[in-house]
């Protein structure tokens, strides 16, 4: 049997939740799985149709941290564990080293969640609490050196990419939907993901306004909710995209792979900010297992996802010239098509079943 305690599960929405998602059910090839997970809107509807033993745990913040600890401890001491799997250092943090020891134990990291300056309060926590795992495993390369760099030396840093969860067939009412949205344009441009800074939605939108001599049928799309939200669609207006650009802040999962099997190319090329940058970035994956390629950033560990020249390319978000010029490359030529075949046969290295052999592996 496994453990799964994770902060970041479905029905919630991102990365993190997506990577112990896939972890938890490829693990269930392997035995049975138990996911102690944090309470969200929706979670019961989820969790009866989920194949996984989900427990979750609600209530006020600083209680709920201790309350799934115990309940955690407890499971561990009470049952004989293949492994326990927890999705970020302050899931491991309040479990003792007696109760770790029991089992084989793994500890997930990414960016963001370790990006504390070197001798603050959180990073000397943060190494204390890694410290307890058998196994620290990084999202990308840029994530292994960025933990060493922030002081952990332990010789069980392992990079294990996460897996993908698509793709998933697209149903003919989603196809639909997005020849709505998208009509007869070309090219076709969309970014999935939140609309914070990092994302650089800012710049795709000048870039988009600079593009359109060139390109004048051209369409993105933007799926995804966020604070950005108010200061982007003034600047749509201002930049006078109303037709050229649509922000769609919530959809169904089908409507979301819909609009990217019609798209042509994938978006994002995120940059630093402030404590947050890209550790890896599996939306890039999710679009190339539709044979979409990427533009991503520069700063991160996007060159474990997006192959530069093959399955995209990699430029800095904050220069204008660089993502119009990498953008007119891509569509140059039709060469999108083949780097979407190449990111077709490239995500087929990200399938849970070859990623989760890398854990059996190690336990």
């Amino acid at each position: 049997m496994f453990l799964i305690s994770t902060r970041n599960f479905p029905p919630d929405i991102g990365g993190i939740q997506n990577l112990m998602e896939g972890l938890s059910i490829a693990l269930l090839n392997h035995g049975p799985v138990k996911v102690f997970a944090d309470s969200f809107e929706n979670s019961e509807v989820y969790d009866q149709d989920s194949k996984l033993n989900i427990q979750r745990i609600s209530g006020f913040k600083i209680f709920k941290k201790y309350r799934k600890a115990n309940l955690v401890k407890e499971f561990i001491n009470d049952n004989n564990l293949r492994a326990a799997f927890f999705d970020h250092w302050k899931s491991i943090e309040n479990i003792d080293y007696p109760t770790l020891k029991k089992t084989k134990t793994f500890c997930l990291i990414h960016s963001k969640e370790i990006n504390h300056p070197f001798g603050s309060v959180l990073n000397k926590r943060m190494l204390k609490a890694l410290d307890k795992a058998d196994f620290v495993i990084a999202n990308s390369k840029f994530t292994k050196n960025l933990v060493n760099k922030l002081g952990f030396k332990d010789n069980n840093i392992k990079v294990i990419n996460p897996g993908c969860n698509y793709p998933v067939k697209v149903n003919n009412e989603s196809k639909k939907f997005a020849k709505t949205i998208y009509k007869d344009a070309f090219p076709k441009l969309i970014t999935i993901s939140r609309l914070d800074g990092r994302k650089s939605h800012k710049n795709i939108l000048m870039t988009i306004k600079n593009l359109l001599p060139k390109f004048p049928k051209l369409k993105y799309v933007s799926i995804g909710d966020g604070d950005e939200k108010n200061n982007l669609e003034k600047l749509k207006k201002e930049l006078g995209l109303i037709n050229e650009v649509s922000f769609i802040y919530k959809s169904t999962e089908q409507e979301k792979l819909g609009l990217l099997e019609e798209s042509n190319i994938f978006v994002m090329p995120s940059i630093v900010y402030k404590k947050s940058v890209e550790g890896f970035g599996i939306t890039y994956i999710e679009a190339a297992s539709y044979g979409k390629p990427s533009i991503a950033g520069i700063f991160g560990g996007e060159s474990d996802a997006v192959l530069e020249g093959k399955t995209g390319y990699l430029c800095d978000g904050n220069d204008l010239n660089a993502l119009y010029e990498t953008l007119l490359k891509t569509f140059n030529n039709d060469h999108y098509k083949e780097l979407g075949s190449n990111a077709l046969e490239f995500s087929k290295n990200f399938s849970w079943d070859k990623i989760v052999k890398q854990y059996i592996e190690l336990i």
